[in-house]
């Protein structure tokens, strides 16, 4: 199995959306704080460089990879991804299944505002503490949203490639 959390950026929600599912955040019903945000590997650290690439964050306990994507605006990168999994899957006859995770339906505003400003502006010191205030304020709903990915991952369908919207999960 392979776990593969996708949104616009690739280093906020994803980077919190691996961090649950590897198990470097604990969960809790506290908000997270500034230092254990800022501590989630990748949170904040990608560039407009690191668009489209596959980012690999470790393997889970059950040793699956878990990577995470930023994919801009584009609606065609998970498709194209899936099509090629399928591909790849049928031509050498992989037994295996991806699950594509989508985090943006749990970007709380504040978070994009603050992306904008880090990210795309440059402006660390705006951007910063807002994208923490928006990583506690959407802890909750990644963590429901990993569990949620890995439940339907262990379902017994017989899809191989799993797309998953998650527009249950809206801030």
């Amino acid at each position: 199995m392979i776990y593969i959390y996708n949104d616009y950026g690739g280093t906020h929600t994803t980077s919190l959306a691996a961090a649950y599912h590897l198990n470097l955040i604990n969960p809790s019903d506290k908000p997270l704080t500034s230092e254990e945000v800022l501590a989630v590997p990748y949170f904040n650290q990608l560039t407009k460089k690191d668009f489209g690439k596959l980012i690999f964050h470790g393997e889970d306990e059950e040793g699956h990879p878990v990577y995470t994507i930023g994919r801009k605006t584009s609606k065609l990168v998970v498709p194209a991804l899936s099509d090629l999994c399928h591909m790849f899957m049928n031509l050498f006859d992989i037994d295996d299944r991806i699950i594509f995770s989508n985090t943006s339906p749990t970007v709380p505003f504040v978070m994009t505002m603050g992306g904008m400003l880090s990210r795309g502006l440059g402006i660390d010191s705006l951007g910063v503490p807002l994208l923490i205030k928006g990583a506690q304020k959407c802890h909750p709903s990644i963590h429901e949203l990993v569990k949620e990915t890995k439940r339907v991952a262990h379902s017994h369908s017989n899809e191989k490639v799993i797309v998953l919207k998650n527009k249950e999960f809206q801030a």
